[in-house]
């Protein structure tokens, strides 16, 4: 960009537990902001464009593979209407790109490329641990008013709490996120500090992955060998980072907002479970709030999992089959239903469920179908999808990429192509073998 000045940023993370020292952009360069016609402000990021001074032993480049990935899944999260960074672009270069990315000594060379990705902003909790760690408090200060002058605009620079208002909000939205994330099945797989926005969107996709057979013990991250980013500990870790960010803050808080912001901290919970339910009530096509709704959701959930049930198609297919269908339990051509209803309890399940939707008033089965629908998408970015993309990508052919492109931007609508492709049938038989990892 004429006039810009391409920088990495310095952070510091607590990684898989530990903390992890300084990091920093090791393969992305920021290259300004951009406003678009909206007045909306976007930083613009270069992400596999070199070495940058944190890139430590790396090569600062990225390959087809991260790059497709992260390309189609942030745009598929945003259409899924989950916060997250965008793909503006991927370009793929023809220089060769050393990997090993099963860390197993199987080093070949790849296609390396480029995604510029663009976010209101790219700084993380990493970024406040950092100089909290090294005892650069005035660089701390002077960087947490330049995040709420820009990002928070409800937040008075005025206001001598501003800095526990600031936090209260990274809590309440962080909770709300990370509950996003488990109503479409989405698994980060890399919950750092360093990966999680002060801004409380998705940022930086690496082994993610959607659940497909539901299991709350299910990890997207080939490398997480003790499950500790499992897709049902997410809401757990971003208790664990808060917590760090707390800490973070701490030289810049006085004792009595310390103590406040630790109460805000132990109410995180209480925030992600009331907005889990709302999500899941919506889910299953719920209007108002009934006192057994949980245990109806978690009934249903264990159910899925007993009959490792397909967590994106069981809420679609129960989006799409009518009061009548279910009463019979007539699934001809709903295969994740088919599955589900093997349960022994599902006629139990359906014993609450059904007279549950006949308790609504001014309801009809019709709006309840429409209803679910437009939350319960009929197309995630699976990993079989994914990988069958890139491996044509690889071989310079970009029509499943773009194809994915297409359904993925309306995720909650029929496409005929989407179906021919495959991409709501059951997962093929070779994908059950895919793994995805940190270079991935």
């Amino acid at each position: 960009m004429v006039g810009s000045e391409p920088l990495a940023h310095r952070y510091g993370g607590h990684q898989f537990g530990y903390w992890a020292g300084q990091l920093g952009d090791g393969r992305a360069h920021t290259l300004g902001q951009f406003t678009n016609r909206n007045g909306e402000v976007w930083e613009l990021q270069l992400k596999g464009s070199g070495k940058t001074p944190y890139s430590r032993s790396g090569d600062g480049r990225a390959v087809v593979r991260s790059s497709v990935r992260e390309f189609l899944c942030s745009e598929a999260m945003h259409f899924l209407g989950v916060p997250t960074s965008r793909a503006a672009s991927l370009i793929v270069s023809d220089e060769p790109v050393l990997r090993d990315q099963f860390y197993d000594g199987n080093v070949k060379a790849e296609r390396g490329a480029v995604v510029l990705r663009v976010a209101r902003s790219w700084f993380r909790i990493g970024s406040l641990e950092i100089l909290s760690e090294s005892g650069e408090f005035g660089l701390l200060r002077e960087l947490m008013d330049f995040v709420i002058d820009e990002h928070f605009p409800s937040i008075s620079s005025d206001d001598p709490d501003k800095y526990l208002v600031f936090y209260s909000t990274v809590v309440n939205e962080t909770a709300h996120l990370i509950a996003r994330w488990t109503s479409v099945g989405f698994a980060h797989g890399v919950c750092n500090t360093d990966n999680f926005s002060l801004l409380s969107v998705t940022i930086d996709y690496g082994p993610f992955g959607f659940v497909e057979s539901y299991d709350p013990s299910f990890v997207p991250n080939a490398s997480d060998d003790e499950g500790r980013y499992s897709i049902g500990a997410q809401a757990g870790v971003g208790h664990f980072n808060l917590g760090k960010l707390l800490a973070a803050l701490r030289p810049v808080l006085t004792g009595e907002q310390q103590e406040e912001a630790q109460s805000v901290l132990n109410g995180y919970a209480d925030v992600y479970q009331r907005r889990i339910l709302q999500l899941f009530r919506a889910k299953l096509g719920l209007l108002g709030e009934e006192e057994d709704d949980g245990f109806l959701i978690a009934l249903l959930l264990k159910l899925m999992e007993d009959t490792r049930s397909d967590f994106t198609l069981t809420f679609r297919q129960l989006s799409e089959a009518s009061a009548e269908q279910l009463h019979g339990q007539n699934f001809t051509q709903m295969w994740a239903l088919e599955g589900l209803s093997s349960h022994q309890l599902f006629p139990d399940w359906l014993g609450l469920y059904l007279p549950r939707l006949r308790r609504q008033q001014r309801d009809d089965d019709s709006g309840r179908r429409n209803r679910m629908k437009r939350v319960n998408p009929r197309y995630v970015l699976r990993n079989w999808m994914a990988e069958s993309a890139v491996r044509k990508a690889e071989r310079n052919d970009f029509s499943e990429v773009a194809l994915l492109h297409r359904t993925l931007s309306s995720p909650f609508v029929t496409q005929e192509a989407a179906e021919e492709a495959g991409y709501a049938a059951k997962p093929p038989a070779w994908a059950r073998g895919l793994k995805v990892s940190c270079s991935s």
